[in-house]
């Protein structure tokens, strides 16, 4: 079997648009639609929704590739770095701290040429705490860098990136073509979804890194779409990607085999739609936090607060499950009558719908 790097075209992609014409006219759209969403809000939450959109975008991007990271130190971390919060003690989980240094560098530096040290710097962020790994510079091992699955001995391999000692020239290439293809270059592709879609196969064939190719991947799919659109862009690929990311590594091991990538090309655009529309979702999502602190402000106590904004960090999806008693006792650490007390306040004065009964009575936030 060979693969597209081993082909005599590699790596002049090709592609057909005829299948996704009309997608690409609708994300030209929808992103009027967004920048228009957000121009109607009050300029501290769009500062709330730009946050919230890295936070899920850190996650999910360590997520695809196994890594776990703590919500609030995430958030945390990004704060700091946008200079809110500067009290707070720093962050002790240090991918955390990486993953938020990434969001926020993609973001400020997207209008900038994409360099050798720029990648560079992105591994060195997302990498801090890991030992085991060459750290901001291209992998340099003989052994082949290898995709692989299933237990030893019964492993199979998806994929086999181009040797160790072709990386060097591999990536001047692939800067130069990133470089070139983007607004106002010689080779502009003009299209921002097509370009970040073949920026991201290309860069993921050339597995240029010992770990962190993926991450740094769609963060280079991220910075050809903002530089496409002239602001940084607000959606989250890895949490689209990340919802059925079977589909993401089939996709890429078939677009692997070739240079002709049409079928690759047509995923990615789907996945930066759905993107699109989640990011929709979520501004408007918190639109409807911000109108309901402002129904209610100054009439619940600080326990009640507490909960709200907890129940509310899961997102559009809801607090799984509702808000019990139990709960509230868990993250306030209050008795059960408080407890009780707190949430009959709550539905009484409709800031939460109950349902059920008893033992079994459940909220939810009353957003509408």
């Amino acid at each position: 079997m060979t693969y597209n790097w081993q082909q005599a075209d590699w790596p002049e992609f090709t592609y057909d648009l005829t299948e996704v014409e009309d997608f690409l006219f609708s994300f030209a759209e929808r992103v009027g639609s967004v920048s228009g969403l957000l121009k109607g809000l009050p300029e501290e939450t769009q500062t709330e929704t730009m946050i919230d959109m890295m936070v899920s975008e850190a996650i999910k991007t360590s997520e695809i590739e196994g890594e776990y990271l703590s919500r609030q130190d995430v958030l945390s971390s990004i704060r700091k770095n946008l200079g809110f919060n500067q009290n707070v003690e720093r962050v002790k989980d240090k991918k955390a701290e990486g993953a938020a240094e990434l969001m926020i560098d993609v973001r400020d530096t997207y209008a900038e040429n994409l360099t050798e040290e720029k990648l560079f710097s992105w591994h060195t962020m997302i990498m801090k705490g890991s030992r085991k790994v060459k750290i901001g510079n291209w992998r340099t091992h003989k052994e082949p860098m290898q995709v692989i699955s299933g237990r030893l001995g019964k492993q199979k391999v998806h994929y086999e990136a181009p040797p160790s000692k072709r990386v060097p020239d591999e990536m001047k290439r692939f800067i130069q073509w990133f470089n070139e293809t983007g607004p106002g270059g010689p080779k502009e592709i003009k299209k921002p979804a097509v370009r970040s879609a073949v920026a991201h196969i290309y860069f993921e064939t050339m597995h240029p890194f010992e770990d962190g190719n993926g991450r740094i991947g769609r963060a280079i799919s991220e910075k050809a779409l903002s530089q496409g659109v002239g602001r940084p862009i607000l959606l989250s690929l890895s949490k689209t990607i990340e919802a059925n990311r079977n589909a993401y590594y089939d996709a890429l091991q078939v677009a692997q085999r070739s240079n002709v990538i049409t079928p690759w090309i047509n995923y990615f655009i789907h996945v930066i739609l759905d993107a699109q529309e989640q990011t929709e979702e979520q501004i408007a999502f918190i639109l409807k936090k911000t109108k309901f602190f402002d129904r209610f402000k100054g009439q619940l106590n600080e326990r009640q607060l507490r909960v709200v904004r907890r129940m509310l960090e899961e997102g559009p999806a809801g607090f799984e499950g509702g808000m019990s008693a139990r709960k509230y006792i868990a993250i306030t650490h209050t008795s059960k009558a408080t407890a009780t007390r707190d949430l009959q306040d709550l539905a009484e004065k409709g800031a939460f719908i109950p349902s059920g009964g008893g033992r079994s009575t459940r909220y939810q936030v009353n957003l509408t």
